[in-house]
């Protein structure tokens, strides 16, 4: 299935409006905290990040925006983008939910102004319903390609979704068992860490960082799961995992060979350790998916009219297979040449999903200029 122009130009116009909305709140940032360096090591969770205000926002904030932009752009040049408004949608749903009653809680008074809360909380709801209309343009929008030169989704190949299943599958069980000892570790903050509150700090606009985890992993593993079986939709879903686990785990381990962590790898404590490999296992992961997933194949289209004709086969007027000079004998007397019935197949061979009619359905096909060889 693909979109119709009308439900690709409106999933174009609501990624733009989500991309408004986030480029808003970074714009806000920018301007709070003095330049993007600031705000970059705020992201990146250096420790001496002193700030005047608090950003609202984090770096998965950057990668939605980023999305954002290419989903819009790409749907309008591809008909063959509907999983890409489904994965954006839902995406964007599981991020900014716990918003709703987060946003308005009593740890946010001494972090940001009453005026501010309140223009998030509006955002939030829009945001939300922008979502949930990309879910319902992408399904309300679909029609079967009208012809064949109509590009359809392209799946993932064998190797490629086999790649996928195993990294992303091995992220998502790396991410769940830095959560499961989060949790068990600190068990005094397993509410706060998952729906937000006072042990678990986050922005304004993003969720707890726990709800944020959990939905990363989830993804993954969904992702991983399509690829395997190739899905039409295993791409845009891949390629979202992907760009979502790429810069935290990149930024945690830029963070660490700036502070010079790495090269006392050494000497740091076990979990730390374990720590660090996993944050460069899941950059490498991302990266290699981003890849495998990005490089296109052969453009995906309907099978192709007359592929598989026999050498002989008159494609003008659908005799059915007709030899050509020295061959063999002609059309055997009393079937006749195509008028309607005149024989028990006036039209040559049955139409298949390989063979299209040669003429319009419900129309008899023209007479023939001259009679075939063997008259």
């Amino acid at each position: 299935m693909i979109l119709t122009r009308g439900a690709r130009i409106t999933g174009a116009v609501l990624c733009a409006l989500l991309a408004l909305i986030v480029a808003g709140w970074i714009v806000r940032d920018l301007g709070a905290v003095d330049g993007p360096g600031h705000l970059l090591r705020y992201w990146t969770d250096y420790e001496d990040a002193r700030l005047p205000e608090v950003p609202t926002t984090s770096i998965d904030d950057l990668v939605l925006f980023v999305m954002y932009l290419v989903v819009a752009l790409t749907v309008m040049r591809v008909s063959a983008a509907a999983s890409a408004l489904v994965a954006t949608g839902v995406l964007t749903l599981a991020l900014r939910l716990p918003g709703l009653w987060n946003i308005g809680t009593s740890p946010m008074d001494g972090m940001y102004s009453d005026e501010l809360r309140t223009r998030a909380l509006v955002c939030a709801f829009v945001v939300i319903a922008v979502a949930v209309a990309l879910i319902i343009t992408a399904g309300a929008g679909r029609r079967p390609p009208a012809d064949f030169s109509e590009q359809v989704p392209i799946r993932p190949g064998q190797g490629a979704g086999v790649l996928t299943f195993l990294l992303l599958g091995a992220s998502a069980a790396t991410i769940a068992a830095w959560q499961i000892r989060t949790v068990v570790r600190f068990p005094e903050i397993f509410s706060d860490w998952y729906l937000g509150g006072e042990q678990a700090s986050h922005g304004l606009i993003d969720p707890p960082l726990g709800w944020a985890g959990a939905v990363n992993a989830l993804l993954c593993l969904f992702a991983g799961g399509s690829a395997l079986g190739r899905a039409a939709y295993a791409r845009p879903f891949g390629l979202i995992a992907a760009g979502l686990l790429l810069p935290g785990a990149a930024g945690a381990l830029i963070r660490s060979l700036d502070q010079g962590v790495l090269g006392h790898f050494g000497e740091l404590p076990t979990e730390s350790q374990l720590l660090v490999l996993s944050w460069t296992f899941e950059a490498i992961a991302a990266l290699v998916v981003l890849i495998a997933l990005a490089v296109r194949g052969p453009a995906g289209h309907l099978a192709q009219p007359y592929q598989g004709y026999d050498p002989g086969y008159e494609q003008g007027y659908g005799y059915g297979p007709v030899p050509g000079p020295g061959t063999g004998p002609g059309p055997v007397p009393g079937q006749g040449y195509g008028y309607p019935g005149s024989g028990p197949s006036p039209f040559g061979a049955p139409p298949s999903p390989d063979r299209p009619p040669p003429f319009p359905p419900h129309q008899p096909p023209p007479p023939p200029s001259q009679p075939p060889p063997g008259w």
